[in-house]
């Protein structure tokens, strides 16, 4: 299996032209910093049988068209685990990728901190931490990539840390390793499958597609553009609506163009993130990743017509913020009746969430583009819409609530909805008029 190869046959898979980075001096203290006995002996046999120094191998190589740094766990080293001189080469891989500007690439197999070297190891996480940080405010993008196994500090820095997280089928991933973890703890849940659904890791990613799935990311992630992204042509009817419910019936009719029509037709080639990194995902009510359009990358975040959960809201400010930082303009379109309004929605925090976009989108110095598609339902939907630059499609409509609630609010009989959605003015006419948005797209 791939994920049981060497770092360096690892490397090969993805890279033909992989070159070694220097790496600093080793310590020369016998048995190490804690002078554990025994210690330099079962060094020099990890060395022997995998032939290399340390538990990585740290250098940089194009990965399809990107050249980017690469960090290569070598599990065979001590069970790839992290001490004092592997801090050393995880430091000079990061300087080196700011130096040069380039995106880094963890590629993750670890038990996590190294025993002989006790809390001396255990801090390197911290300075793996930091040097985290500071290749993120460098406006550089991190794409880890999961290999079996990946637990511990590893997985808790480098990868759960990574802008976007792919796996490979099978790998084991959690913080807890199998010798320590609980005796009753079900191993599924140590998995990568698992931490897919639960939104902490985006994709898995079978081997022999790991290549072209990773120069697909790195190529995406790092062309930033200072245009904003182009409204998209609306895909349905052409003809603005006649009345306010006449909007809405044809903003909720089943046969109307829904995001991933707008998304085909919009980008030549995407790819998605999935989970808001905090133990959900909302993959029937929000898309979110990154596209190529006219050849330059738009990030984009899609609400499906569905009530749509704090996931999804979670998921969506995660992608305007590395849009941000990696300056990618967005697009955003608007269609949900609302935000999911049951018991569950506010147990998982429904009203934080929506507050937590509210203010990715606000404090984006990226250019957001909006476009709402069908439904705008109240500030479930206004969370996701850029001031000052959204649209609207002739097909969809943009209320403070639902007609049907705005009269339940109002304590008007049910006959008089149709009234009160003409006085709400929701029509992208009327949007229009009010200045609410910019204008009403126009078909292809």
């Amino acid at each position: 299996m791939a994920d049981r190869l060497r770092a360096r046959e690892f490397l090969a898979l993805l890279t033909d032209d992989f070159a070694e980075l220097p790496h600093p001096e080793p310590d020369s203290a016998p048995d190490g910093p804690l002078g554990w006995r025994g210690y330099d002996g079962s060094r020099l046999r990890a060395a022997e049988r995998t032939g290399e120094e340390e538990s990585v191998v740290c250098g940089t190589g194009l990965v399809g068209g990107t050249r980017a740094v690469l960090i290569a766990f070598e599990f065979g080293y001590l069970g790839g685990s992290l001490g004092e001189r592997t801090g050393d080469r995880l430091e000079a891989a990061h300087e080196h990728a700011r130096r040069y500007r380039l995106p880094v690439v963890p590629l993750i197999a670890t038990g996590g901190s190294r025993m002989q070297e006790g809390m001396l190891a255990l801090t390197q996480l911290q300075r793996v931490a930091r040097q985290s940080v500071l290749t993120r405010q460098a406006g550089l993008a991190q794409v880890a990539v999961l290999r079996d196994p990946t637990t511990g500090g590893g997985w808790a820095t480098l990868g759960a840390g990574a802008d976007v997280v792919l796996a490979l089928p099978g790998a084991q991933v959690g913080f807890a390793g199998s010798r320590v973890r609980p005796l009753a703890a079900d191993p599924a849940a140590y998995t990568a499958e698992a931490q897919v659904a639960a939104g902490a890791a985006d994709a898995l990613v079978a081997p022999e597609e790991l290549r072209t799935t990773l120069a697909r990311w790195l190529r995406l992630l790092t062309a930033p553009s200072g245009e904003p992204a182009p409204v998209p042509a609306a895909l349905g009817s052409a003809e603005l609506p006649a009345t306010g419910w006449d909007a809405v019936r044809r903003a909720r009719a089943p046969e109307r163009p829904r995001a991933e029509a707008y998304l085909d037709a919009y980008f030549t080639e995407r790819v998605a993130i999935g989970g808001d990194r905090a133990g959900g995902t909302d993959p029937d009510g929000m898309l979110c990743g990154f596209g190529a359009h006219r050849g330059r990358t738009v990030a984009y975040a899609a609400q499906t017509g569905r009530a749509t959960r704090p996931a999804g809201y979670r998921t969506a400010a995660r992608l305007i913020r590395l849009a941000d930082r990696l300056g990618i303009p967005a697009l955003t379109l608007v269609d949900t009746p609302g935000a999911a309004n049951d018991a569950e929605a506010e147990r998982q925090g429904a009203g934080a969430a929506i507050a937590d976009l509210f203010s990715a989108v606000a404090a984006a110095r990226t250019p957001v583009t909006t476009l709402v598609i069908g439904e705008g339902g109240s500030g479930g939907a206004l969370a996701l819409a850029a001031p000052g630059n959204t649209w609207a499609t002739p097909d969809s409509y943009f209320s403070v609530i639902a007609p049907e609630l705005a009269a339940a609010i109002l304590k008007r009989p049910p006959h008089e909805v149709q009234t009160t959605a003409d006085q709400l003015r929701i029509r992208p006419q009327d949007l229009v008029g009010l200045g609410v948005i910019r204008g009403v797209a126009q078909s292809s």
